[in-house]
């Protein structure tokens, strides 16, 4: 269907009267004619979800060399729809059609591309649909509320042969990517230790009570793969990250994704055999925040390598100089790496090489969006049209997020978990009763 509809659109601007090769045209706009060149691989794009990385998306999606359309803002808020059209106005000169159903975007058979900015409990359910619906997608991270959903993901783009990429942007960082292979390489000779951490201040949130469903805002279809539950102030805004596991994956899927992929990157490790986990809720006792603000988890890997994570989300004390980033140890040298560059030590401790990003993105501040991110959605972009290598394929954004659902089965069921390196599967009756979720009736995931 996509290759029938472009090599309609081309052989029809070939076909149109006025046209030269020349790159004259009459009886036709300079603004058609643009949108004729290059049509055969332009990308029709959609973008669902709306709220706090709408930003992220302006610079990949406006500029003339990615060759994509935005089609359609889809949000199920009235608001963030009226919202996103007027922010998007600034970056492109067309008007995308403006959607509450993510479903009706799907079926749109014009659209190429879903970029799948929504909460958490939405990420793997608007994917494989959309996967079905024979669309590429960029799903932010975590890819999944559950880790049975990370593996539904890797089966359905076997299945479907579509480019699925995990809002990991850090993978197409130019430093992160020089310092990881150096790693590779030898540059600190064997790594064994990844200390990823994340320090930031965030403050009091209010305690959930019974509330009318804000105006224009369709509720059912914010819950929709989650029990129907009665709507409670403020959920739908950034704040069902706190407010139990039917939307959020706490502090782990939010944040830890990042850091624990690129230390699983630089240690080359895939599944590891034991996790354990300290966690509480240490700030603000009284708030409606109402799972662990805290937290240090230990995994442990084969060939015995180490991944440890220490999250302070309310406690902004800089314990390793930046609020996030990855320290790998080697048994030659050290390396501290994070969004703005890497520093290489030696064995003594001494720097020998320091490397400085050009760009800049945001750190601990929420939403945004930056160089890292842009060159990340171009990638995946490019990916699709077959012009580079995908920088990060669902089935390595799934092991990662795989790292973040162990520490919240561990914290939540208070148990240290032995993990069967084959697959990630914990090995204990209880624990893997959390691998999967309930779902509301009609939206339960393909077998």
């Amino acid at each position: 269907m996509e290759n029938s509809r472009r090599d309609f659109i081309k052989k029809a601007a070939l076909s149109t009267a006025g046209i030269t090769f020349g790159g004259l045209a009459t009886g036709m706009s300079a603004k058609s004619y643009a949108k004729v060149i290059g049509a055969n691989e332009r990308l029709n794009v959609a973008i669902a979800g709306l709220g706090r990385r709408l930003g992220a998306y302006y610079d990949p999606i406006g500029r003339k060399d990615s060759n994509v359309e935005l089609v359609y803002l889809c949000d199920v808020m009235k608001k963030q729809r009226e919202a996103g059209l007027q922010k998007f106005s600034k970056h492109i000169d067309y008007k995308p059609k403006l959607e509450n159903d993510i479903r009706k975007v799907i079926a749109d058979k014009n659209v190429d591309v879903l970029i799948n900015a929504t909460p958490d409990h939405w990420h793997a359910p608007g994917t494989w649909l959309a996967a079905q619906g024979g669309k590429h997608v960029y799903v932010e991270k975590p890819c999944s509320q559950n880790p049975r959903e990370g593996e539904i993901l890797v089966e359905i783009q076997k299945k479907y042969g579509k480019v699925i990429q995990m809002g990991n942007q850090q993978r197409s960082a130019a430093e992160s990517i020089d310092i990881i292979n150096q790693i590779h390489n030898g540059a600190i000779g064997t790594p064994y230790k990844a200390v990823a951490f994340y320090s930031a201040q965030r403050g009091e949130v209010p305690v959930p009570k019974a509330a009318p469903v804000p105006d224009g805002l369709d509720w059912d279809l914010f819950q929709g793969p989650a029990p129907r539950t009665p709507y409670m102030h403020d959920t739908w805004d950034y704040n069902w990250h706190w407010y139990g596991w039917n939307y959020g994956t706490a502090e782990s899927g939010n944040n830890a994704t990042h850091e624990l992929d690129v230390a699983r990157w630089a240690l080359q490790v895939d599944y590891p055999e034991f996790v354990t986990v300290e966690a509480a809720k240490r700030h603000f006792l009284e708030d409606g925040w109402s799972m662990y603000d805290t937290m240090d988890a230990t995994f442990r890997f084969p060939g015995n390598k180490i991944i440890k994570w220490d999250g302070k989300s309310r406690n902004g004390y800089k314990t390793y100089g930046t609020d996030r980033g990855t320290v790998i140890y080697g048994s030659t040298g050290s390396v501290y790496v994070d969004r703005d560059g890497y520093k290489l030590f030696n064995r003594d401790g001494k720097m020998i090489k320091d490397s400085k990003s050009s760009g800049s993105e945001a750190g601990t501040a929420l939403g945004g969006g930056g160089d890292m991110t842009t060159r990340h959605v171009v990638n995946f972009f490019n990916a699709i049209r077959g012009k580079e290598k995908q920088n990060s394929p669902i089935d390595e954004g799934a092991k990662s997020t795989l790292l973040c659902h162990l520490a919240n089965i561990a914290y939540r069921t208070n148990k240290p978990l032995e993990i069967d390196t084959k697959n990630g599967h914990i090995r204990d009756r209880e624990a893997m009763k959390l691998w999967g979720r309930t779902y509301e009736k009609g939206w339960e995931p393909p077998v």
